[in-house]
């Protein structure tokens, strides 16, 4: 894992609604998420929740743990991989490949239809609140484009995120 925040998209999933989400090689993002991503607004997407990201180090910790949990299987669109996840909090900004500009806007909240990846049903598991730092994130997009699997990540650093806004004014 990269201490400066250096990591790549492990996978990008979509469904036409619900989960598990599948795997696609590419997809374009807009402000509302990733094209052919399907979201019930009154709970999901949007744009202060368009895009979730998780962690594949995470993912391989629950499965050590018992749980039948892969990429896509609770509903994130983007798997990252060698970023910290203590990193991903509200307000963090991640440049993802060459384009493609979001900032964390919360913690998501566990649904009971991620419940059968969980021994015993516990999809508390990956709440802020009941295990922090095990929450996927919910991102905005601030900057649209088009990504790929393999693509690299970087943790933005303040002066980065700067000239984000710069270039975006």
């Amino acid at each position: 894992m990269s201490p400066l925040g250096h990591g790549r998209i492990a996978q990008l999933s979509v469904s036409p609604g619900g989960v598990p989400k599948r795997a696609v090689p590419g997809a374009r993002v807009t402000h509302l998420g990733l094209e052919g991503d399907s979201h019930d607004y009154r709970h999901h997407g949007g744009p202060e929740r368009a895009v979730c990201l998780f962690s594949l180090e995470m993912i391989d910790a629950l499965a050590a743990e018992g749980h039948a949990i892969e990429p896509g299987a609770i509903g994130e669109n983007v798997t990252v991989e060698g970023i910290d996840w203590n990193l991903m909090t509200p307000g963090v900004r991640l440049r993802l490949g060459d384009e493609v500009v979001l900032e964390v806007t919360r913690y998501t909240s566990p649904c009971y239809k991620i419940a059968p990846v969980f021994l015993g049903g516990e999809y508390g598991r990956v709440s802020q609140k009941l295990n922090p730092g095990w929450s996927r994130v919910y991102t905005r997009v601030l900057v649209e484009g088009a990504l790929r699997a393999g693509d690299p990540i970087q943790v933005l650093t303040e002066r980065a995120a700067a000239e984000v806004d710069a270039a975006a004014s």
